[in-house]
């Protein structure tokens, strides 16, 4: 008896650690305020992911969380301050495939890398649909890609800005079919949508997610999505690839998620995975994902972390196969 008290009394200081571990990863509070930089403007899926979120933290911490717009660049001033924040989980990004995927490899100089954000959890991800204004003569892809070879050069489309989902996929699509088009960024999908809802933009590649209300109302006509296959919430609405034999192998999803800046603690960011994880699992948020055409884009920050590295590598890929690189403007 004496022998196995001792080993119990012995073992105790190991097993300590662990659950102070343990208990702190699982009972991180923040402090002070938490802010979520959009690196867009209002309006847009990002935004839209940032603002559902925000009250869900806020409730679950006890601690304001507040939404911060900062676009430019294509996302790159949005991160360029996240990257600089202190890193103890008072300053998130809600970051996307633009300045997190497709910057990394399209821009020739970046004031981060991919190491500079810890990737936490994803939001929502969907594909990209091709809207027209109704003054564009074409209901089908068919018609709209013979109005833009006769119109070479002539038409314009929209974008959240250079790098962007958006705007690399009107630059594979422009490729695909020969056609010839002018881009025009804007700093955010909320601007550029008001701008081909009025008429001064042709066309442009929109997040479906933040687009799809005006899909619904009829301020623009939908042509495609850019997905593989068609989205239930527009079952009428083809695929690209179904539509052309040039497009056989279009296929572009974009999505959003949580990251941190680099150095901050692995029980903050699991933390803010866990409060992420079960809002994600709420009814108003997967009823909300529905209606906006876009799924769920959850998991452990393994996972996520897998899919953001996945990315970089497919459209780094991409780029490098064409041979694109720009300046930041």
């Amino acid at each position: 008896m004496t022998r196995l008290s001792r080993r119990v009394i012995l073992a105790l200081p190991l097993a300590t650690p662990f659950l102070g571990r343990t208990a702190r990863a699982q009972g991180w509070r923040p402090t002070q305020a938490i802010r979520i930089i959009v690196p867009a403007a209002p309006g847009g899926t990002a935004d839209m992911s940032a603002r559902l979120l925000a009250p869900y933290l806020q409730s679950h911490f006890g601690q304001n969380v507040v939404v911060d717009n900062r676009s430019g660049a294509g996302g790159v001033i949005g991160t360029q301050e996240a990257v600089r924040a202190t890193p103890d989980g008072h300053t998130l990004l809600l970051g996307n495939i633009g300045p997190q995927a497709i910057g990394l490899s399209l821009y020739r100089s970046l004031p981060y890398n991919k190491d500079s954000l810890i990737p936490v959890g994803g939001t929502v991800r969907g594909p990209n649909a091709l809207v027209v204004h109704p003054s564009v003569p074409a209901n089908t892809m068919a018609e709209f890609v013979a109005h833009l070879k006769k119109n070479p050069g002539k038409l314009s489309y929209a974008s959240p800005g250079v790098g962007q989902s958006p705007h690399l996929t009107g630059v594979w699509f422009n490729q695909a079919t020969g056609t010839e088009a002018i881009h025009v960024p804007f700093r955010g999908a909320g601007p550029a949508a008001m701008e081909l809802v009025a008429g001064n933009i042709q066309y442009m590649w929109n997040n479906l997610t933040s687009g799809i209300e005006q899909i619904r109302s009829g301020q623009v006509r939908a042509l495609a999505v850019s997905s593989a296959e068609r989205n239930p919430q527009l079952p009428d609405v083809p695929a690209a690839r179904e539509t052309m034999p040039e497009l056989a192998q279009f296929d572009v999803n974009t999505w959003f998620g949580i990251f941190a800046p680099a150095g901050t603690p692995r029980p903050v960011t699991q933390s803010i995975n866990e409060a992420m994880e079960a809002w994600q699992k709420t009814p108003e948020i997967q009823a909300r994902w529905r209606e906006m055409g876009g799924v769920p884009l959850s998991g452990s920050m393994e996972q996520f972390h897998a899919f953001v590295a996945n990315e970089i590598e497919k459209w780094g890929s991409v780029i490098r196969k064409e041979g694109l690189q720009l300046d930041l403007s």
